[in-house]
């Protein structure tokens, strides 16, 4: 079976074909770094109009470095959400669409769930059950998997997204966007022990 997988949750346009014998054929990924940059973060309607101008020629190329054509697939996937919701409509309408011209079904799936079981494509998938800590946009999430549909969520964050706050700590340092790997290597410098952070509450 091959899948040609849509993801358009944020600021990244992703793309790849799979074959559940073969695995992974092509991949194919845009980012929205530099157009989100002037503004210390992802505006979500800037992110929507760039997916619709990168997903079709994503698509194309990847079609092309795996060497298919459309009656070769037997499905599309695409993120139905969490994310911004711009985004994930110009996604599901592009998977959709596709879907209904190639007469092949199109599959909605959950963003979490997607993260949450990545790990298993690898070539030593974990075994079940697994705990997994999933760090993705606003969802900061503590998990334990059972088994494929069978989770529980042991613990979660309530405030911002952690990428998000290491944006803004970088921009109140008035350092570039993103964030995150600016912050990393001057953490590096630190002082170990220097300060004592409460814990969280339980």
């Amino acid at each position: 079976m091959r899948i040609l997988g849509i993801e358009t949750s944020c600021d990244e346009t992703g793309v790849a074909i799979y074959d559940d014998q073969a695995g992974l054929l092509s991949h194919q990924l845009y980012s929205q770094v530099k157009l989100h940059a002037d503004y210390g973060g992802v505006v979500p309607e800037l992110a929507s109009r760039d997916h619709v101008k990168k997903t079709l020629p994503l698509i194309k190329a990847a079609m092309a470095q795996a060497n298919l054509t459309p009656d070769q697939l037997d499905g599309i996937a695409y993120t139905a959400g969490p994310g911004l919701v711009g985004a994930l409509l110009v996604g599901s309408t592009i998977g959709r669409s596709l879907a209904y011209a190639w007469q092949v079904p199109a599959v909605g799936v959950h963003h979490m769930e997607g993260h949450l079981l990545a790990p298993m494509l690898e070539d030593n998938p974990p075994a079940f059950p697994f705990v997994a800590l999933l760090v993705s946009g606003g969802h900061t999430l503590l998990v334990e998997v059972k088994g494929i549909g069978q989770y529980r969520i042991l613990g979660e964050s309530i405030d911002d997204a952690a990428g998000e706050a290491f944006d803004k700590t970088a921009k109140l340092m008035n350092l570039d966007y993103p964030g995150g790997p600016l912050l990393s290597k001057l953490a590096e410098k630190g002082t170990h022990g220097r300060f004592t952070f409460p814990r969280p509450i339980d």
